[in-house]
């Protein structure tokens, strides 16, 4: 029996305007949940909601909100494994990946519940006598957070963590393909004991978030938006946000390039590009889009690149195997749409490619109702090509060739993203040559594009990201807004710049 869940806004379950089902991707005829989808006027009925919970929340001291943190941390990781395992049921992540997952909620719990004791402020001294001065972190308010489904549990928690430790309220809007994941965690965070309304979950469709989410900001009920999706969308929601003086936090999609230099150990290149490239069926914004090889390896790498992409095991993502399917129905059409960016001048060298099948089978895996599709590697794809400037989000990834380190950073990149990159090189020069040139916010050495910690901070520049930063200390400025304070004790008006005592150099003096 599948699952019926619901918006849920102050504690309690909000009316359903429509339905959708969340399917299981490995075996399509299997109805994971039953969502009732909410509308505008019930997101920004929650946001309302938040706004009033908050103001009782930012009391809390932090210490204590760091306390309510270690009690999600704890409860996510006594849950690992049914997490995990509807998580795998839900996307088709494979449950080993899934495991991982859950794992950095329980990581990034255990790094923030001590920042409930280090929000640090400054004492400044002062230009004048008498005087002091002070700097204050204090809560943004209310934080509506949009996520994508492709880590239903992970991503959310770099969002929901930090807003929750720093005193915020939020509104959750999940992916809808992931909502029964989504709804899950959402229930191990209030078992933790968040009081009712501070943390309220909002399952939409694009349209209605979009129409709830502007009325919210007109309304003065949202502080911060987080967004987690793609360019073009997280585009709109800069500008929707920018209309009325607020900022977003913007984590959008990536053509994340390797860089192999002619010294890589190409064993270990193969193996970080068939992970980054494959991994979670290619459907991380972290992924590997465009593999740029020295023209001296470039015959070498493929073949070995090719051979091991082709020994990979796609199916059954309760297996050990590199990838299941495709998230939902709507990424597999959008990935047969990229398919059809293969021009005559590549050169495809995996083999088949589209739906594995009974037709079009991958060895003895016919894919059965499941949405697996064939990992393909495409070679020569040129500066211009579709395939080589754009993001395509599922198990395809170009390869083309560079003679210097100059023309592969120039390469890397071209496309206008800067999420994340890589390089296989065992010269120091060439890593921190190539550091220096490329514009991703994050860099990789002899390992794979995709890849986060709990304490590092994660974002992107360009296509990929307004620089905001999610996890570690960095996420904080995303969460609270800096207040200064000046308390004069002189028992008169000081006034800055103007009552500011002078001393004189000679600054004629000379040595003799």
């Amino acid at each position: 029996m599948s699952r019926q869940i619901v918006s849920i806004v102050g504690g309690k379950d909000a009316a359903a305007a429509s339905t959708y089902e969340s399917i299981n991707p490995a075996r399509t005829g299997e109805v994971v949940a039953r969502v009732g989808l909410a509308d505008a006027e019930t997101f920004a009925a929650a946001c309302r909601t938040a706004k009033e919970a908050q103001r009782e929340w930012a009391r809390v001291p932090a210490p204590v909100r760091g306390r309510v943190i270690a009690s999600i941390g704890r409860l996510v990781e006594a849950n690992t494994e049914p997490l995990a395992r509807l998580v795998t049921e839900e996307i088709g992540k494979p449950y080993a990946e899934a495991l991982g997952e859950v794992r950095e909620i329980v990581d990034t719990c255990d790094f923030f519940l001590g920042e409930g004791r280090r929000l640090y402020g400054q004492t400044v001294p002062s230009e004048m006598p008498d005087k002091n001065l002070f700097t204050f972190r204090n809560p943004i308010g209310v934080a509506a957070v949009v996520t994508a489904g492709n880590f239903p549990v992970a991503v959310p928690s770099w969002y929901l963590v930090p807003a929750l430790l720093c005193g915020n309220a939020v509104v959750w809007k999940p992916a809808e393909y992931a909502a029964a994941s989504a709804h899950a965690m959402f229930r191990l965070f209030t078992a933790a004991g968040l009081p009712e309304g501070v943390l309220n979950i909002v399952f939409a469709d694009g349209a209605e978030t979009f129409g709830g989410l502007e009325r919210a900001l007109r309304e003065g009920t949202v502080q911060k938006v987080g967004f987690t999706g793609s360019s073009e969308v997280g585009s709109r929601i800069g500008e929707l946000t920018g209309r009325h003086l607020q900022s977003a936090c913007l984590e959008l999609g990536g053509k994340n390039p390797m860089v192999i230099m002619p010294d890589a150990d190409l064993d270990l290149a193969v193996e970080g590009a068939l992970f980054s490239g494959f991994g979670t069926a290619g459907q991380r914004c972290t992924s590997l889009g465009t593999v740029i090889v020295h023209e001296s390896v470039h015959d070498e790498f493929v073949q070995r690149f090719a051979g091991a992409t082709r020994a990979a095991r796609v199916g059954d993502p309760t297996q050990d195997v590199l990838a299941g399917p495709l998230l939902d129905r709507k990424f597999a059409e959008r990935y047969e749409e990229y398919l059809t960016w293969v021009e005559p001048h590549h050169k495809i060298v995996t083999g088949p490619t589209g739906r594995i099948t009974g037709d079009n089978p991958r060895g003895d895996f016919d894919g059965g109702d499941g949405l697996y599709y064939h990992p393909v590697i495409v070679d020569g794809v040129r500066p211009g090509d579709r395939l080589f400037m754009e993001e395509t989000f599922g198990p395809i990834v170009g390869v083309t060739s560079f003679t210097t380190l100059e023309e592969a950073v120039e390469l890397a990149n071209l496309p206008g993203y800067g999420l994340s990159s890589s390089i296989y090189t065992t010269d120091a020069a060439h890593a921190f040559r190539f550091r220096e040139g490329i514009s991703a916010g994050m860099v990789s050495v002899n390992n794979s594009t995709s890849g986060a910690e709990a304490h590092l901070p994660f974002g992107g520049n360009g296509r990929s990201g307004n620089g905001s930063r999610q996890s570690g200390m960095w996420v904080l400025d995303q969460f609270t807004r800096w207040q200064a304070m000046n308390w004069d004790h002189s028992g008169r008006l000081q006034k800055a710049q103007m009552d500011v005592a002078e001393i004189t150099p000679d600054l004629d003096f000379r040595l003799s």
